[in-house]
């Protein structure tokens, strides 16, 4: 008896632990399907599976590698490295719901906030000069072209001349910013001859920044004219370091040379007087030797005597 109902009990456990299993959802799901189709098969009998073509799969889906999916959400202020008010960005769900949408930073991308913000934009755009505020994005570049300066080289060829569309190809190329022809204005065009020019660049239609810009000569960025540059470098160095050594030299001769000459200019009353005292100076040296010498007595004869 209490064998048996011991028996139920764990069915009834058995029972709730495989209908809480079937009613969780898978969290990784792999979605898989055969390389070969199977054939259709005789009504009532089981399809025909070949023993090894039948067993090839390919990967249709994989949720648990699958790419994250962002959140899109538009800008209701202007947020550092997103971009400004009315911008339609996409970010990671942890940082839309967590940082963006709960501070009011952005919204959801409704019909109603795209129509609103649109409409905003458009205000903007057409409105009057004063009226119109400059974005997130144009005071970036504003800030960045004021603080810019654009170098072209001069390219070997004799037609070579610095038109608009030159000068907004070295603008992407240069400085990374898309210039369009109808907002630079240059002072005259166009330029042929080497030297320091200027441009002036309007951001939006609203602000506009004047960039200093320098027309320089060509140089070859290849790897044997940068060794030929350094050759020459190095030439020039050994020069200096001879020619150096020369005015050294030449300094010496010309120091040794003037010594002589002041020897040679000296008068035979010099020399003599020279001479003389030289020789009343060893005659010194010679009676002040003798004098300093001990006199010994000579022998006496009182041991004779004796």
């Amino acid at each position: 008896m209490w064998s048996s109902g011991r028996r139920a009990l764990q069915d009834l456990l058995n029972q709730a632990a495989v209908r809480s299993l079937s009613l969780t959802p898978a969290q990784n799901t792999v979605v898989v399907e055969r390389w070969w189709q199977v054939p259709l098969s005789k009504v009532g009998s089981p399809p025909r599976l070949h023993p090894r073509r039948h067993r090839i799969y390919k990967l249709v889906e994989d949720t648990k590698n699958a790419p994250s999916e962002k959140m899109e959400l538009i800008l209701t202020q202007t947020v550092p490295k997103l971009g400004g008010r009315g911008d339609t960005v996409f970010v990671k769900k942890s940082v839309g719901r967590n940082k963006l949408l709960p501070q009011g930073l952005a919204v959801y991308p409704s019909p109603e906030n795209k129509q609103m913000f649109s409409e905003e934009l458009r205000l903007l755009r057409e409105g009057r000069p004063e009226d119109r505020i400059q974005t997130r994005t144009g005071q970036l570049t504003v800030e960045f072209l004021k603080r810019s300066k654009l170098k072209i080289n001069k390219m070997p060829s004799e037609e070579f001349q610095l038109t608009k569309e030159v000068i907004c190809r070295q603008f992407l190329k240069k400085l990374g910013v898309v210039v369009p022809p109808h907002a630079l204005s240059l002072p005259l065009e166009p330029i042929k001859d080497l030297g320091d020019y200027w441009c002036e660049v309007t951001v939006n239609g609203i602000n506009t920044v004047r960039i200093p810009m320098s027309l320089v000569p060509y140089e070859d960025s290849s790897a044997s004219y940068q060794r030929q540059l350094k050759r020459k470098k190095l030439e020039q160095a050994a020069a200096d370091i001879s020619e150096a050594a020369d005015e050294g030299d030449t300094v010496v001769k010309a120091v040794l040379d003037a010594a002589m000459e002041a020897e040679a200019d000296k008068d035979p009353e010099s020399r003599d007087s020279e001479a003389s005292a030289s020789a009343g100076t060893s005659a010194a040296e010679e009676t002040t030797a003798s004098a300093t010498q001990t006199p010994t007595a000579p022998p006496s004869d009182s041991q004779k005597k004796d």
